[in-house]
Parts: structure tokens; C-alpha cells; sequence
């Protein structure tokens, strides 16, 4: 074989890969994050199988023991609510209201149980404000009470 029959096969191999990834491939293995109303939309499959899932932390429902490092809300997207639990300490700038992304699987017992708990936040940075000390802005979760 020529050295320009190898260009061209190299050349047409890669053109058919990139469109496989472009068209087809891409989509399917990029992961990005559901809504609760999509996860509770997918219904038994999208029991037990890792997820990435997406929304707000819903007011009110934060239960945070600092002893045993249990935390629980609930996620909403102002359509649909999934009852989350995490073993560990949340992110500082946890909140509720706040948006967030939370990886795990969402048992059959309604529960999301999260293995990895990340805060959706502006990239804007505000100085504390007059008279504000910084570590009064992140003060840690009381049990039963919201930041």
C-alpha cells in the first residue's frame, strides 16, 4: 500500500471517528446531571445505576448532625423533590436555596444516596462587608436547623 492510500485511510479514520463522537458517541458518555422530575421520570431504570442529579436544596429540610456526620435534604426543581442522604461533611458554602450536583444512586427506597455532595456557585467574589468577619460567613450546619 502507498504511502497516499495510508494518509487516506488514516484521514477517513479519523473523520468517522470524530463524527461518531460528534452524532452519536458523545452524547451517550458525557455525563452531565438529571432534574429530579427527569430521574423520577426514568422509573426503574433509574433505580440503583450512578447519576449525577441537579437542582436546588430545598429550604427547610436540611438535617445536619455534626456527631455522626449525617446529612439529608431534599433536592427539588420546583417540579419534583428526591430525598437525598450523605455520610460526611457538606461544602462550607452549603445552603439551603443553593443549587448543587450530587453523584450516587437513587435507591428503590426513595432515597438519593450521594457519594459526592458539589455546591453550584457564582465565580463572582464578594469581600465580607463591613464590620463581617470571614469566618462568621461559613458557619457550620446545626442539626435540624439551616446555615
Amino acid at each position: 500500500m502507498s504511502k497516499r492510500n495510508w494518509a487516506i485511510l488514516v484521514a477517513v479514520v479519523l473523520v468517522a471517528t470524530f463524527g461518531w463522537l460528534l452524532y452519536g458517541g458523545l452524547d451517550k458518555n458525557v455525563v452531565f446531571f438529571l432534574t429530579p422530575k427527569e430521574l423520577l421520570a426514568k422509573g426503574d431504570a433509574g433505580y440503583d445505576v450512578p447519576v449525577r442529579l441537579g437542582g436546588l436544596v430545598k429550604p427547610g429540610t436540611v438535617q445536619w448532625d455534626e456527631k455522626t456526620l449525617h446529612l439529608q435534604f431534599e433536592v427539588t426543581d420546583d417540579t419534583s423533590t428526591v430525598l437525598v442522604h450523605e455520610t460526611g461533611a457538606p461544602p462550607q458554602m452549603f445552603q439551603p436555596g443553593m443549587g448543587v450536583v450530587i453523584e450516587g444512586k437513587y435507591g428503590r427506597d426513595g432515597v438519593f444516596e450521594a457519594t459526592n455532595l458539589m455546591v453550584k456557585h457564582s465565580n463572582e467574589y464578594h469581600p465580607p462587608k463591613p464590620g463581617e468577619k470571614p469566618e462568621e460567613m461559613y458557619k457550620t450546619l446545626i442539626k435540624g436547623s439551616t446555615p
